[in-house]
């Protein structure tokens, strides 16, 4: 299986939001009790804000896809939820279901690490135990991460660990 992470465009942009519909339904189970995750009354979740994505430097919006297959999405950027200087930071990563298991997620998350070495942050929802283990395996088990460390953050903005690392291209 060849996995490749490739640049999108804006002109694309509803590729991904059509995958953020699947990206937050999968979610949803977190925010089971609050108000958070409910559709509209078109029967769809609020479109993901992409704005930035499209013009800050240092952010940008990919397609993963598994042989020639859509299989997911990263948007990456330059906003550290540790609180410490940060180069690179993944803002979400979906794999849809059909492909998770398969190793496309790491070699995916491997490819993105590898096109932008430095420093890297990888924040995880403290209720997403299935992301925090597939993050832990993955950087954790790269020859290339350094300087590896778990934090857990419980604050106003963020609630959960927080993976810090150096990516060696």
């Amino acid at each position: 299986m060849n996995v490749i992470v490739t640049q999108a465009l804006r002109a694309q942009e509803s590729i991904i939001q059509n995958m953020v519909q699947l990206y937050t339904h999968d979610f949803s189970e977190f925010w089971a009790g609050t108000a958070r995750g409910e559709l509209g009354s078109d029967g769809r979740f609020d479109p993901y804000p992409m704005d930035d994505y499209w013009s800050r430097p240092g952010w940008s919006a990919a397609f993963i896809l598994s042989d020639t297959v859509l299989a997911g999405f990263v948007l990456t950027n330059d906003e550290a939820h540790s609180g410490q200087p940060v180069d690179h930071n993944v803002g979400e990563f979906f794999i849809l279901r059909k492909h998770r298991g398969q190793g496309v997620g790491r070699r995916a998350a491997e490819a993105i690490f590898c096109q932008q070495p430095g420093s890297w942050e990888v924040a995880v929802a403290r209720k997403n135990v299935n992301a925090h283990e597939f993050w832990r395996k993955t950087i954790c088990g790269a020859s290339q991460a350094a300087n590896i460390q778990e934090l857990d953050v419980a604050n106003d903005k963020w609630n959960g660990a927080v993976f810090r690392f150096d990516w060696q291209g």
